[in-house]
């Protein structure tokens, strides 16, 4: 008797999201929001939020530009710099400036105040400000869980270069070609960093019935044999499957977002994410309280 073996399946384009409109996050990020859960939900699971934040130049300024103290419950926030520098405070003690490949991993859990500004040094000289900002979910079991603050420096970011010089991979979060990356995550996922530049396809390997997104924030890619994905938007693959192909890249930089979904409600508000009405009312009394903490002057 013999047995037949199946065919790897490569997971499918779905659908591209497309959002061209920008609008100020404080007076220091010029943000187009490319997906968010209120219009998305379970599909873009465990992820809830994707901002990207220029490219803009930003002149020499004595002002603190960016966002003032606000809270977070429930989820985490995971921030790359490309360019430029943001400086980060938060309630657990937590902060410190990250800048161009450095990566700030910030759990608020069961609550946190925090504030992010442009680095002083790099107001008082200007120049280009590019970064991106994911917010990614928490089960329910950990979104009560104590905030904490992960600085990942560039230098700690393991990279793999691609055969045939077709580009070349920072493994954020999770697993690429036996190399690890250093954000510890509460849910199984992989978060790559990538340039890519080939007219000869690429292969990667990804978690069959994991969700999978590409963002492309320069440059462009193609996929499923002739589909564009160009600047600041995204492709949304079929979670069904054990790899994606990219058939061709052009000086593309890529974000591959790609993680095991989440299968709990979904209720939000502004600054917090959770699982029911009644949560999202607790959390708003606890902040109101000083429960989520505060910064000191």
């Amino acid at each position: 008797m013999s047995t037949t073996q199946s065919k790897p399946a490569e997971k499918k384009l779905q659908r591209i999201l497309r959002t061209p409109d920008q609008h100020w996050v404080g007076d220091g990020f010029p943000v187009r929001t490319l997906f968010s859960y209120p219009a998305l939900g379970a599909t873009i699971s465990p992820f809830l939020l994707f901002d990207y934040a220029g490219p803009k130049e930003f002149p020499s300024t004595s002002k603190r530009l960016g966002v003032g103290e606000h809270p977070h419950r429930g989820f985490e926030t995971a921030t790359i710099v490309y360019s430029g520098e943001v400086e980060h405070r938060d309630s657990s003690g937590g902060g410190g400036k990250i800048g161009p490949g450095d990566v700030q991993w910030m759990t608020a859990a069961s609550g946190i105040v925090h504030e992010e500004f442009h680095g002083r040094e790099f107001a008082q000289r200007g120049g280009l400000f590019e970064m991106v900002q994911l917010w990614v979910n928490l089960p329910s079991k950990d979104k009560m869980s104590p905030p904490r603050y992960q600085s990942i420096l560039n230098e700690q970011i393991p990279v793999a270069t691609l055969p045939g010089n077709q580009g070349s991979i920072r493994i954020i979060a999770g697993e690429f070609d036996g190399l690890t990356g250093p954000a510890q995550t509460f849910t199984p996922m992989h978060i790559w960093d990538m340039r890519l530049d080939s007219e000869q396809p690429i292969s990667l390997t990804l978690p069959e019935g994991y969700t999978t997104l590409l963002a492309v924030l320069k440059g462009s890619v193609e996929v499923d044999g002739s589909e564009t994905i160009g600047t600041a938007e995204v492709a949304v693959f079929s979670p069904i499957g054990d790899h994606i192909c990219i058939d061709r890249a052009h000086n593309a930089t890529v974000l591959l977002l790609c993680g095991e979904p989440i299968n709990e409600p979904i209720v939000g508000s502004g600054p917090f994410v959770m699982n029911s009405k009644d949560e999202i009312n607790q959390a708003m009394a606890d902040y109101r309280s000083g429960k989520m903490g505060n910064l000191s002057a």
